[in-house]
């Protein structure tokens, strides 16, 4: 099996382990923001001429798919 070479993981990790946690949990919800985001923005190129009440409908639509049942 071909494994992707990961360089920087170890960088990322050690830079992550000297953030507070506090730090740590902004960071969580910047990434968090930042996925919501693309969503979004993808959803828009892909729905382009949809209206508002429409384009609402489809990512609630999208996202009741990816919700995790298990919570």
């Amino acid at each position: 099996m071909d494994i992707k070479p990961k360089p920087n993981r170890q960088l990322y990790i050690n830079i992550l382990r000297k953030m507070t946690p506090a730090q740590r949990l902004e960071k969580a919800f910047d990434l968090s923001e930042f996925s919501r985001r693309l969503f979004i923005e993808g959803l828009r190129k892909r729905f382009p001429d949809v209206t508002e009440d429409e384009f609402r409908k489809i990512v609630l639509q999208r996202l009741e798919r990816c919700h995790n049942r298990n919570y």
